[in-house]
């Protein structure tokens, strides 16, 4: 029987194959013909399994085998038996970044130039990976691998996300067998809205059960890998992980805070001293490395007030204990392949983080990291407060930006800054069938690009030009296979720009030459904006100055000319134009819906739409508008929710009273109520909100109507400008996320009939 294997070579450039030809014998009669089954396409012999990891928002120097105070025994064993990468860059973001590792193209050239939530109607900003992009996934898919994706994705366009689809920039549709996981940037590791494959589904334990999503993540994700042995024992399989209980809202259980108790008493001022001079000791850096300067509008931790000093501290405390939760998480699913006999011809590719360490918890920490996304603050003396909820179920926060930028050692600054500190990440990886160099460092420049070169060649296939009837853009990476046997070989990747919303940088041959536009790398938006043409720029010579600690943009100023117009040349060649001078010019812009106009109606069991695929009743009026039927007089529930505990509202019945109820970032709620009850029979409940008007974030008077009669009234003084949540949905009927307010538990199903929720904006 002929098969398609390396016996019968194929044109894997072109995927899928065509059918392969019938070569068996066909005879009038049946015993005297000859059968032949067609044949999958196999993968090349001995071409190994694949497990890709990647972290989020996690700093060059926070993992314990790069110098960082977080203790990540799973990393540090993988660096011990395979490289590490000392040299390797990300873009400043994490969807940007998730797009360039998959695809193995610049982040703008397929669409992902900042995150679905911030998506604009130009080539570089739409998020939506076009199909001349095909994933690392799908393209051993089609050269038969068994794949899936566990964990965070952030690469579907906000009005795609719904269990109607479409699917194609789902993971199904993106070359993933399997998925089990969730969308968005971040998400509570206590009430995630989890997906697998299509379906939505809720965590099948309570925080008080002891669910976490993470713990939950890795046993999929072993199971996944055993039934694969166990079924198909000789197929092999790729799996990418994704986890993200360290980025905000960062969430871990206690005792995993515990072990980190006190350590960070000192400040982030020594942690910085601690981690270069660890650095040094391992040889991450060299002897001669100085520390990045430390930016202007953070002060040094001699100047915080002791309020200052116990949040951070304590903030510190627990984003260590969600990165060594996580590693322990990578650690179960790594012996679950030893156990099984296939670590040796497992390639592991750990990611430490898609981005640098992120400044959303602003000066002084966060509880709740929509804060940050919507311009404002929060009170220091209640964070004091409720430091022992930090990192427990009701924490939607993060850690200061000076911790965080301390952990971008020998750098600064971080995530969403295309600086050192905010496009550098830690990376090791192990094969220890081909990797004989072992516990050594590899020095050559790379960048997320270059990982899905690498898997193609290490697995053996090529680069296809056609996958599924469209011609393919090349991809933009180098293979960084050649660095396994040659610690000293020549750079092949030497040219590598970097943007996000005007911050942007360029790299060419140990040059570094950047401007954060204006950005202070603690808020989202520059105070002050000037022209593009008009920013700052500095230059580093990475040859001899790795942590970027001396700027000769005053020394060598023809060099920083022509990598400005290099910068622009690939700007225009990768779709980096138009840029944007901060975050809010893209959460704010027009973005498609699921629904046009202003209004739109909506049944029950309606679950899981993103705050982008529904009605935008921010900043304007608006109406909510339920008719029901409450048979026995009885009845109560969810009527409609957007949102959760970060923001958003709520329209129910409590005890047979409708309620409408406003949270204004975690900070304050408004509660408007009936003073009737819900009649028995068909009714209509209605809640108009007349806005105040006067720019985004006003006031307004809310009223309550039963069958036309005003039944209630009251002030909402505050409403969200830009965003509710990043994790928390619309939901019709019941919740199905965290609550807005105590005041009910979810999923607080209607228990009578609700025929439509209807929401008008005017």
């Amino acid at each position: 029987m002929a098969e398609v294997s390396d016996a019968t070579p194929i044109d894997r450039t072109v995927l899928p194959p065509p059918d392969p030809s019938f070569h068996g014998e066909i005879r009038t009669d049946f015993a005297d013909s000859s059968p032949e089954f067609p044949e999958p396409v196999k993968p090349p012999a001995g071409a190994p399994n694949v497990l890709l990891v990647m972290g989020d928002d996690i700093g060059f120097g926070h993992m314990s085998a790069f110098g960082g105070p977080a203790r990540t025994p799973v990393f540090d064993r993988l660096a011990q038996h395979g490289l590490s990468y000392t040299n390797f860059h990300t873009t400043p973001v994490c969807a940007a970044s998730r797009a360039a590792l998959l695809t193995g193209r610049n982040a703008h050239a397929v669409g992902m130039g900042s995150v679905p939530e911030a998506s604009a109607g130009f080539p570089g900003y739409n998020a939506s990976v076009p199909r001349s992009a095909a994933t690392v996934l799908e393209i051993l898919r089609l050269n038969g691998y068994a794949t899936a994706w566990v964990g965070k994705t952030h690469l579907t366009p906000m009005h795609e996300i719904t269990a109607a689809g479409p699917f194609d920039r789902w993971p199904m549709g993106m070359g993933a067998e399997y998925f089990y996981g969730f969308f968005g940037p971040g998400v509570s590791q206590w009430h995630p809205p989890l997906w697998e494959n299509s379906t939505p589904l809720q965590p099948p334990r309570t925080p008080e059960e002891g669910y976490h999503l993470e713990a939950d993540m890795a046993d999929h994700t072993i199971g996944w890998i055993q039934r694969q042995q166990s079924i198909q024992p000789d197929k092999p399989w790729i799996a990418y992980y994704a986890p993200n209980g360290h980025k905000p809202p960062v969430g871990v259980p206690r005792e995993w805070i515990d072990k980190y108790r006190g350590e960070f008493d000192d400040g982030y001022d020594v942690l910085r001293d601690r981690i270069i001079a660890r650095q040094k000791e391992l040889g991450i850096v060299s002897a001669d490395t100085e520390l990045s300067p430390w930016p202007e509008t953070l002060p040094s931790w001699d100047e915080l007030t002791d309020k200052d000093r116990k949040v951070g501290a304590r903030w510190m405390e627990v984003f260590c204990g969600a990165v060594e939760h996580t590693d322990y998480q990578v650690g179960r699913i790594v012996e679950a392949v030893e156990q099984l006999g296939e670590l040796d011809n497992t390639l592991i590719i750990f990611i430490a983080g898609d981005n640098g360490p992120t400044p959303e918890g602003g000066l002084h920490g966060a509880m709740n990291k929509l804060t940050y996304f919507n311009g404002l603050t929060e009170s220091l003396d209640d964070l004091v407060e409720r430091l022992d909820e930090f990192g427990g179920p009701t924490s939607h926060g993060c850690y200061p930006a000076a911790w965080a930028y301390a952990t971008s050692t020998p750098y600064t600054y971080g995530k969403m800054v295309t600086s050192g500190g905010g496009c550098s990440t830690a990376v090791v990886m192990s094969w220890p069938a081909r990797i004989t160099d072992r516990g050594s460092f590899r020095r050559q420049f790379h960048h997320l690009i270059d990982v899905s070169p690498t898997i193609l060649e290490l697995v053996g296939v090529p680069e296809p030009t056609r996958v599924n009837g469209i011609d393919q853009m090349p991809m933009h990476g180098v293979s960084m296979a050649y660095t396994f046997d040659d610690a000293t070989a020549p750079d092949r990747h030497t040219t590598q720009y970097f943007e996000l919303t005007g911050s942007r940088a360029i790299y060419k041959d140990g040059w570094w030459a950047g401007t954060r536009h204006g950005l202070d790398g603690v808020t989202a938006a520059a105070k002050e904006v000037v022209p593009f043409d008009e920013d700052a720029w500095e230059l580093y010579d990475l040859r001899n100055d790795f942590g970027h600690a001396t700027n000769l943009a005053a020394q060598h100023p023809e060099r920083l000319a022509e990598l400005q117009e290099l910068f622009d040349h690939e700007a225009r060649t990768y779709n980096v134009y138009p840029m944007v001078n901060n975050a809010f010019e893209l959460l704010t812009a027009k973005r498609p819906r699921l629904v046009s106009g202003n209004r739109a109606s909506y049944s029950a069991g309606t679950i899981r739409l993103p705050e982008d695929g529904v009605i935008d009743i921010k900043n304007r009026s608006f109406s909510v508008i339920a008719d029901v039927d409450n048979p026995d007089g009885d009845a109560e529930g969810m009527l409609v929710t957007m949102g959760g505990e970060t923001g958003g509202f709520a329209f129910y019945v409590l005890e047979g009273i409708p309620t409408f109820q406003y949270n204004w970032l975690g900070r304050e709620r408004y509660t408007i109520t009936s003073s009737q009850p819900l009649p028995k029979g068909a009714s209509t409940i209605r809640f108009d909100f007349a806005y105040d008007g006067g720019g985004p974030g006003k006031g307004g008077t809310g009223t309550l109507r039963i069958d036309g009669e005003a039944v209630g009234d009251g002030r909402i003084d505050k409403t969200v400008p830009v965003y509710f949540s990043t994790d928390d949905t619309f939901d019709v009927g019941e919740d199905w996320g965290t609550p807005i307010s105590s005041a009910y538990k979810p999923p607080f199903r209607f228990t009578g009939t609700l025929k439509t929720v209807t929401l008008d904006a005017q």
